[in-house]
């Protein structure tokens, strides 16, 4: 069976496919900064039609707006996209007349720099910007380790203006925001507030104080303001003319949605919600089985320095309309899009091969800083992703912008090819798989996101929590997004609603169907398996490092009368609507398969319990195969088999088991250590057919670490790594990674090569710049094992000086080679 999407093959360069931009590709800088800063705006032109027409039917009739895009009869340089995330040029608004200058002299009506006696001049603007600012604080964006401005709509912020002369109350002075390429008031994209005038949309200034030269001014913001990056200008006139600040790039504004507004349709009412959220910094993301659940840390590090502007020129790639950058459905729909290289050279390039040589093991990252650092820096989407990373990185992407969002996992997690909204299994007449017709799959686990908004664009009853799942699937309109979807509507099966409903209720809700050939050539079901898709969803719960089940809010109970009616009526809405009507099959013998606790290295034993439920003596034709397989449901071949016949007297149960050796599966072994068991069988007294499918992975161990001496902001401090190698190999080419919001910044460790159950301790320093309890990620990775992880709770003390928040942004090194400090022998 094919991977779910192939790997996109060249990571040395932009992918061999051109994307979105068909007509003109998107190149990236020929030399990267080595920082993390905005990359300066490109845009490229391209035929057909657009991102909107085909995602969103109803802004494709949005094709007139000049934030769109180059038309074809604009030079391809005649307009610089400098809106959202990337630094300016002095005379990337040369055609502008709307703009002032970029700093130097303001300007008179006249154009001509003059500053005449009685001029209202504007010396200099104090937007208290800096973190511990009354500003930032009241907006929940003092983390952001950015000293600009960064405010959430919906609500008021302070501001002094520095003026030649005290202000009177018959001059006139008007605060302007502009954004996009070409702004215009009626778009939102250019907002004029004049002072103690009232505004429009929410928009308005009033003066709280007027003391000689300074003029400080209360400014509020509409709750539907487009959210991105500013520039900012005051205009004043008076008798003696006209005057307009100059444009400063150190007085440009970041907006972003706000939770805490009750009148902005992403408003969240419970405070501990907004905590974990939006402004929780790290979680826990869930893979594995169901009945063997893994955990793992991961630092979203939205407050970072440059991951805001990595998120806005996201939307900027894609080319999303500044004009619809105000509405939380848009923007996580295309987010949904970008995060994936899929159409439109997005942020990660999704692999599910095995071979990750060409980039980074899905399994290595510990977060989502250094992947949209890359991205941001290079243009070049970032080699490789499975659905756990895009999950995170879109965890990342939403907070930061201003979504509560929350990371779930779903296990048993379908992939309907079909639309049939069931998960279609075919056998021939001996109940042999057919894998040319097995084109649905069943994942162990899948990772997708919540974020939470009202629903305007739905009939009433939709809000709140939506999906929006980031990994290739399968297309949406022609791309390949995913969401976002009311979660309302997946637990009631209503499948006509946007954004597609169908193939998520599948992934949940949908049930596994044995069709079994005929010797007439036709297909029968012969089981079906009502509670083997979605049997647990779960994401980290509010406040702590718990597991919270959520599986309530996405589906009824587990044959209750309400699920079994949403699973029907979604199916009559797919391919095939009558699927139940052929219904035949008699039960009285159960199989089960026992979850056994495997460790990666030793030996393992597979148990199968049958039970005979009825009245009557059972004989039972058993087959059992093992074969590994990919988290995404993709098998290899069956590398140990077993067949037994069982006698069951009435009401009796029977054990049986397989052993299976380390040596045995040592060379098949895949991505996170999976194996899938099929269990088939037959009674023959009456035909009954027996049907499961069992996976398991095998346990790695984990990475221990241990803080050395107190954490001070502004002081090094001193980190532990212990691992032991479970394997009795050599690791190769092991490779470490340091990560952890306010404390490191991705760090990548080369320490070579490993021996077969040897120990090794190695020590790492940082310097912690931002106090309070914080998060130091680690994971190991080697063309031998994977999935190894690490995680300390870090409290860091606040500098001796009283300052809350250090210059340093962390120390950053990649590549380092660093010399193990101890070795030991198991």
């Amino acid at each position: 069976m094919p991977s779910p999407t192939p790997p996109s093959g060249t990571t040395d360069g932009a992918r061999s496919d051109v994307g979105r931009w068909g007509g003109n590709p998107w190149q990236p800088p020929t030399t990267p900064s080595p920082e993390p800063e905005p990359e300066p705006d490109r845009r490229s032109r391209r035929d057909g039609r657009s991102f909107w027409a085909r995602c969103c039917g109803c802004c494709s009739c949005r094709n007139t707006d000049d934030d769109w895009g180059p038309r074809g009869d604009r030079g391809a340089g005649s307009r610089d996209r400098g809106s959202g995330s990337g630094s300016r040029r002095p005379d990337s608004r040369g055609s502008d007349s709307r703009r002032p200058g970029s700093r130097g002299s303001g300007v008179n009506a006249a154009g001509d720099g003059t500053i005449r006696e009685g001029m209202l001049v504007v010396k200099g603007v104090d937007l208290l910007s800096s973190r511990s600012d009354q500003n930032r604080r009241e907006h929940h964006t003092d983390e952001f380790e950015y000293d600009e401005l960064i405010i959430r709509r919906g609500q008021p912020f302070y501001m002094v203006l520095l003026l030649s002369r005290p202000y009177e109350s018959s001059d006139y002075v008007a605060l302007e925001l502009l954004i996009g390429n070409n702004p215009e008031v009626g778009k939102g994209t250019h907002i004029i507030i004049p002072v103690g005038k009232g505004g429009s949309g929410g928009w308005k200034a009033q003066v709280t104080k007027s003391s000689g030269q300074n003029l400080n001014l209360r400014v509020h913001t509409s709750p539907n303001a487009i959210i991105g990056k500013f520039q900012f200008t005051v205009r004043t006139r008076s008798e003696a003319g006209e005057f307009q600040l100059p444009f400063n790039p150190r007085n440009e504004i970041y907006i972003l949605f706000n939770p805490w507004c009750p009148e902005d349709i992403v408003y969240v009412d419970h405070e501990d919600w907004r905590q974990e959220y939006v402004l929780n910094e790290s979680g826990r993301i869930y893979y594995g089985t169901e009945a063997q659940i893994g955990e793992r840390t991961w630092n979203y590090g939205q407050f970072d320095h440059g991951v805001l502007d990595a998120c806005l020129y996201i939307l900027d790639r894609r080319g999303m309309p500044y004009a619809g950058r105000g509405d939380p459905v848009s923007v996580s729909r295309v987010i949904s899009a970008m995060v994936n290289s899929l159409d439109d050279n997005g942020v990660l390039i999704g692999n599910w091969s095995g071979d990750y040589s060409r980039g980074t093991n899905p399994s290595a990252w510990v977060g989502s800083v250094e992947i949209l650092l890359s991205y941001l820096r290079t243009g070049y989407s970032v080699p490789y992703g499975q659905c756990w990373v895009f999950a995170g990185v879109t965890t990342t992407v939403l907070r930061c912008l201003g979504l509560a969002t929350r990371t779930v996992t779903n296990f048993n997690s379908a992939h309907d090819t079909d639309t049939s909204l069931t998960m279609d299994i075919y056998f021939d007449e001996n109940m042999k798989p057919l894998e040319h017709l097995n084109h649905d799959s069943v994942w162990n686990f899948h990772v997708w996101n919540d974020c939470w908004m009202k629903r305007p664009d739905l009939p009433s009853g939709f809000n709140g929590w939506q999906v929006v799942d980031a990994t290739p699937q399968e297309t949406s309109s022609g791309i390949f997004c995913c969401g976002p979807c009311s979660v309302e509507s997946i637990k009631n099966g209503l499948v006509y609603m946007k954004y597609d409903t169908p193939f998520i209720f599948a992934e949940v809700n949908s049930d596994k169907v044995y069709w079994q050939r005929q010797n007439d050539g036709s297909f029968k079901i012969v089981y079906v398996e009502e509670k083997a898709i979605g049997t647990l969803i779960v994401t980290k719960a509010i406040g702590s490092h718990m597991r919270e089940d959520v599986t309530h809010i996405y589906k009824h109970p587990e044959g209750s009368e309400a699920e079994r009616k949403a699973v029907e009526t979604a199916a009559a809405h797919g391919s095939k609507p009558n699927v139940y009507a052929t219904r035949d099959s008699a039960e009285d013998v159960a199989v089960q398969v026992e979850a056994q606790d495997a460790v990666m290295g030793q030996d393992l034993t597979v148990c199968v319990v049958l039970t005979n439920r009825g009245g009557s003596r059972r004989t039972v034709k058993l087959h059992l195969y093992l074969s590994v397989t990919f988290y995404t449901g993709v098998t290899g071949s069956v590398f140990k088999e077993s067949k037994k016949e069982v006698v069951l007297e009435p009401g009796a149960s029977e054990r049986v088991t397989m052993p299976v050796a380390y040596k045995e599966y040592q060379p098949h072994l895949v991505d996170q250590g999976a194996m899938l068991l099929n269990v088939s069988g037959h009674v023959k007294e009456n035909g009954q057919v027996l049907a499961k499918q069992h996976t398991f992975r095998l346990r790695t161990p984990d990475l221990s670490l241990t803080l050395l001496g107190a954490a001070v902001v502004g002081q090094e401090c001193e980190v532990q790594i212990v691992f032991k190698n479970p394997l009795p190999v050599t690791l190769t080419n092991v490779v470490f990674r340091l990560e952890g919001s306010g404390l490191q910044r991705p760090k990548i460790l080369n320490v070579g090569d490993i021996g077969g159950n040897e120990t090794v301790t190695l020590r790492q320093t940082f310097v912690p710049v931002r106090p309070g309890p914080r998060q130091l990620i680690a994971s190991l990775d080697s063309p031998q094992l994977s999935q190894v992880h690490g995680v300390i709770q870090v409290d860091v003390a606040p500098a001796a000086g009283g300052g809350v928040f250090s210059d340093a942004r962390g120390n950053s090194r990649s590549g380092e080679t660093i010399p193990m400090a101890s070795r030991g022998e198991a």
